[in-house]
């Protein structure tokens, strides 16, 4: 457990440094919004990881496979963060996006690693906590660019503040050199091409055609409704009046706890109850958040709602994203861990980058109150499917095949 604090550690910061602190350090700078949204487009390497996984899980470089891979990627991440603070926002911007795309596939490919060496370091039933555990370090991770780096910003030149920040991947980096390399269940693919056909041969193989299709859908599926309602939740706060010290001072402090605190519960809860019924449970509380924001729409003004919606919400995505990350990691085969892991993350990660494309239009022709109300029908059918994809009484059609 005491690992994957610094998985998640390691793998939050270089996500929010390009998520918080770069349009931070842009605005600041002058440069304009429209170009500063279209930074977002960088999330891009995390939607398509899945291709180059497969040479992670093909090609052992020195100190091996998992810890190798590494190595190399928390060294580079090391390397080039503190490079953005040689650049002028307003002269280089694109540079700084060449630079931030080149760091944002670092950062992705240091994910792929992670994620296939902690499925193959936790067993079974340690799952649900170890990837709960993961996933609340990578929020707290978000502190460092998303808070210290902006204070220090205040007191210090920015080359100083990238500087400092990336030295934050230190603890990383120590990791990956204490820590032993996992025992191989399995042999390495031989050739690229098995380690790109043989995980999905595998998984279809493993699930038939048909579940292999629902279980892909419901990847997809299960997170919608709750990514496209929080895709616009800074601008719906303001448009509901709230100022920019009120929504900062509550949505730092109703937020990051409570959705902490649920991603731990929730991997101890994950231990009583299995990740099947983790899944239905979790999920109904991440649909009533949708409706939270639908009731504070018609509210308007009201710190005390305010906080008690963002509350719940990320309550409801920190048990929704523990239960669903366990799912994902029960699902990969211990051979292909890198590959099929990555290929899941990737597709949920889909709507995030598209469908909250949309959201902003949705929003101009419906209002707030009927963009939350359609959130919240879109969550409908992910859960729907729980019921073939991981029945309440059953361990789910994937558990089946899990153990030859």
């Amino acid at each position: 457990m005491l690992i994957c604090i610094f998985t998640g550690f390691s793998s939050g910061l270089p996500l929010y440094i390009l998520v918080s602190l770069l349009p931070a350090w842009l605005r600041s700078e002058g440069v304009n919004l429209k170009a500063i949204g279209l930074f977002a487009l960088i999330n891009l390497p995390f939607t398509w990881k899945f291709l180059w996984a497969p040479l992670f899980d093909r090609f052992t470089p020195p100190l091996g496979r998992r810890r190798g891979w590494l190595i190399i990627s928390q060294s580079l991440l090391l390397v080039s963060i503190p490079i953005f603070g040689a650049f002028n926002p307003t002269l280089d911007i694109w540079t700084i996006a060449y630079l931030a795309t080149i760091v944002a596939f670092f950062s992705a490919s240091q994910d792929i690693v992670l994620d296939a060496y902690r499925r193959e370091l936790l067993i079974d039933n340690e799952l649900g906590l170890g990837n709960a555990v993961h996933v609340n370090a990578y929020k707290i991770a978000g502190l460092i660019p998303g808070s210290l780096s902006l204070i220090l910003a205040d007191h210090m030149p920015w080359s100083g503040v990238f500087m400092i920040t990336a030295l934050f991947m230190l603890p990383g980096i120590l990791m990956t050199l204490f820590v032993k390399e996992p025992a191989l269940k399995a042999g390495a693919p031989r050739t690229l091409r098995a380690a790109v056909v043989e995980p999905f041969k595998e998984f279809i193989g493993r699930n038939g055609l048909q579940s292999a299709l629902l279980i892909l859908a419901f990847i997809f599926l299960y997170k919608l409704g709750d990514s496209m309602a929080t895709a616009l939740a800074t601008p719906f706060y303001l448009d509901m009046g709230f100022s920019k010290t009120e929504i900062g001072l509550i949505a730092k402090n109703a937020g990051l706890w409570p959705s902490v605190i649920g991603g731990l519960l929730g991997g101890v809860w994950m231990f009583k109850l299995g990740i099947n019924r983790a899944l239905w449970l979790f999920g109904a509380v991440q649909m009533l958040a949708i409706l939270g924001f639908a009731w504070l729409a018609t509210v308007g003004h009201s710190l005390l709602w305010l906080a008690v919606v963002i509350g719940v919400e990320a309550l409801g995505v920190g048990l929704g994203t523990a239960a669903f990350v366990a799912y994902i990691a029960q699902t990969t085969h211990p051979l292909y861990t890198a590959t099929q892991f990555a290929l899941f993350t990737s597709l949920a990660a889909v709507p995030r980058t598209f469908a909250n494309a949309a959201t902003g239009y949705m929003v101009e022709n419906l209002g707030w109150f009927k963009f939350f109300i359609l959130c919240f029908v879109l969550a409908i059918p992910g859960m729907l499917m729980l019921i073939k994809v991981a029945p309440w009484h059953a361990n789910g059609i994937i558990a089946q095949g899990q153990h030859h």
